[in-house]
């Protein structure tokens, strides 16, 4: 059972009562795991969260943050984190030190593709974790919540009028797949956008897909939307976040990051994987 979390330099603490109240919510977690004859109730399967890996070192910071807040929220749970690539610890490392421990594995990954359907699946079956993955975080309602906060903090307005509804649309910026299941994902994600926001909402990406962003801007610009956003379908900085944000000729969002509703998200999807024996990954 890992120790608790020190406070981060960075976290706003509104008063020494606040302080105190997150220490007790994190104890009282932990005390239930414990008998009342003083020997340890076994814990729940692990979380494992498993992101991409970028070379931003700004993504590793976003990340880790994301996952505090998921301890917050359920401080009983030990939650981990391993890496596809780029960045330590990697996730064969992270599923190593588990030995044969049950865990839940849940991709910081926003659409279903190759890592989902096979790197992740493999990589848990080559380890001895009793693993199950869990779904992508996306499509889900939680994911456009967040879409639609980000965009409301670059300037989004909370209520448009008719005439700036008919000026305006987003672009949905995604990185990019291949596989037409991430493209349908995507393109369901843009959809529940869409009927939050009252404006066309068109997926676009910055890699093995098309349209790209700049692609659809023109297209849209074409339809007479001048008032043009581009939403940032990404989890954490990096090149493919940078290079679609510097596109947009209005507003650009930032990435997801560690938005409240991402860390409910990422229980969500571990709650789901538990409750679906067929996702087993052994």
């Amino acid at each position: 059972m890992t120790a608790p979390n020190p406070p981060r330099d960075d976290a706003p603490l509104d008063s020494t009562a606040s302080l105190m109240a997150a220490i007790g919510t994190q104890l009282a977690g932990r005390l239930r795991l414990v008998r009342p004859d003083g020997r340890h109730r076994p814990g729940p399967p692990a979380l494992v969260a498993v992101a991409h890996g970028s070379r931003d070192p700004r993504a590793l910071g976003t990340v880790r943050a994301l996952l505090d807040r998921v301890r917050e929220l359920r401080p009983a749970l030990e939650v981990h984190l391993g890496h596809i690539e780029l960045n330590a610890p990697l996730l064969a490392d992270t599923l190593a030190a588990l030995g044969d421990r049950e865990a839940v594995l849940v991709p910081l990954l926003l659409s279903r593709g190759y890592h989902v359907k096979q790197d992740i699946p493999d990589l848990a079956a080559a380890s001895p974790v009793r693993a199950r993955v869990a779904a992508p975080l996306g499509p889900h309602p939680l994911l456009v919540e967040t879409l639609y906060a980000r965009l409301a903090e670059a300037g989004w307005p909370a209520e448009p009028t008719r005439a700036e509804r008919r000026a305006s649309a987003v672009v949905l910026a995604a990185a990019g797949s291949r596989d037409p299941d991430s493209a349908a994902d995507t393109r369901r994600v843009a959809q529940l956008l869409a009927d939050r926001l009252g404006v066309p909402v068109v997926p676009a990406y910055a890699s093995a897909a098309t349209p790209t962003v700049r692609t659809a801007i023109r297209a849209l610009t074409a339809r007479g939307r001048h008032r043009i956003a581009v939403a940032s379908c990404f989890t954490a900085p990096g090149r493919f976040a940078t290079e679609c944000a510097e596109a947009a000729p209005w507003l650009a969002a930032r990435p997801l990051g560690a938005h409240p509703a991402m860390a409910r998200l990422v229980l969500r999807r571990y709650d789901q994987a538990l409750a679906t024996p067929e996702t087993t990954a052994a």
